[in-house]
């Protein structure tokens, strides 16, 4: 089978691999779509992923859709419309036994963080345990599903936050990530909705999605002690100082985008000063079940698909993910024949 593979920084190759097969309790896949993640880039563009460093080949993709090609249990039929809850749970531990997405030693596609590195969705074919599969709607295209993802994401941040419905929302950057978090709040019930962003593009994709107002950062003012939630999805220091600034008094800051495993100042000084409360999220738990029936329902989500190239142009799609002024979130497909075809005759920037 086809697949991409990053070998080191800026090294990322299509090769030929050996079709998986599926054993009992697992399905094969045909790979339909693959969103870019920020995580992919860095593994990219660096090597390195904060701590995880790509030390063999490594497919990446966790943000995919497809269709079933082999189920041995014979419960799922060849065709069937799927997407992918991409982690592994490891071991439980006392007091998180509800929350398996941070038991220690699991696993998730496309991570250099455990050895041997687990290989992502960027092939033609992927074989999932049973329980990782998400059977579509017939009504959700395969293309918007590959947001389920990171859609799940941005709910599970709003569930961090303890909900935002009758809030006044802060989302600190309109990256793919802040663009689907804003879109959750909207969803949520937010009474204002506010995005962040230094570059022009992403705050024209927020209010193209419908947010109540955007600011940009540098030129317009960000509200002081105002918001009941702040959802801070750069990482950026002084974007982190600033949403705690924004924070009324007792308001919740959550820390979605994830920061550099580095100390990096940020005045805290609010925090306190304020009680405000600062809360971490990783991935989420179980919201892919709801981000499929949102992105089934609200089909203007899909906008936030700005560009879509064939996996033999894979090099100039991470290109083209790597520029947030002019992109939103950047699809792979990855070589299904129904779609592959739409793609015939265009040049492979593969290197």
């Amino acid at each position: 089978m086809k697949a991409i593979v990053i070998q080191g920084k800026l090294e990322l190759v299509e090769v030929e691999l050996p079709t998986p097969e599926p054993q009992p309790g697992q399905v094969r896949l045909r790979m339909a779509y693959g969103g870019i993640c920020g995580s992919d880039l860095h593994y990219y563009h660096e090597g390195v992923n904060g701590s995880f460093v790509v030390r063999e080949p490594l497919v990446p993709g966790h943000e995919l859709s497809g269709t079933v090609d082999l189920d041995p249990a014979g419960e799922l039929a060849p065709g069937t419309p799927v997407t992918i809850h991409p982690a592994t749970f490891g071991t439980p531990e006392p007091g998180i036994e509800d929350r398996p997405h941070l038991w220690p030693n699991g696993a998730y596609l496309g991570s250099a963080s455990t050895w041997p590195h687990t290989q992502g969705g960027m092939s033609e074919f992927l074989v999932v345990s049973n329980d990782m599969v998400r059977v579509l709607p017939t009504t959700l295209p395969l293309r918007r599903a590959a947001l389920a993802e990171p859609l799940a994401v941005a709910l599970h941040a709003v569930e961090i936050a303890g909900g935002v419905e009758g809030k006044r929302v802060l989302v600190s950057g309109s990256g793919a990530i802040g663009l689907l978090t804003a879109a959750a709040a909207v969803t949520a019930g937010a009474t204002e909705v506010v995005t962040t962003d230094v570059l022009p593009g992403p705050l024209q994709r927020a209010r193209d999605l419908g947010v109540h107002s955007t600011l940009q950062v540098g030129t317009d003012e960000i509200p002081r002690q105002y918001f009941d939630v702040v959802l801070e999805c750069t990482a950026v220091p002084v974007a982190i100082t600033t949403g705690l600034d924004a924070a009324r008094r007792g308001g919740i800051v959550v820390l979605v985008g994830i920061p550099a495993d580095e100390p990096r100042p940020v005045n805290l000084a609010p925090v306190v000063a304020r009680e405000l409360q600062v809360r971490g999220t990783l991935r989420f738990n179980n919201e892919i079940d709801h981000a499929i029936q949102l992105l089934d329902a609200q089909p203007h989500l899909e906008q936030i698909i700005t560009h879509e190239y064939p996996a033999t142009q894979a090099v100039e799609a991470f290109t083209t993910a790597t520029n947030s002024n002019t992109s939103g979130k950047v699809l792979l497909t990855l070589w299904p024949p129904e779609i592959a075809g739409q793609h015939s005759g265009r040049r492979s920037s593969l290197q």
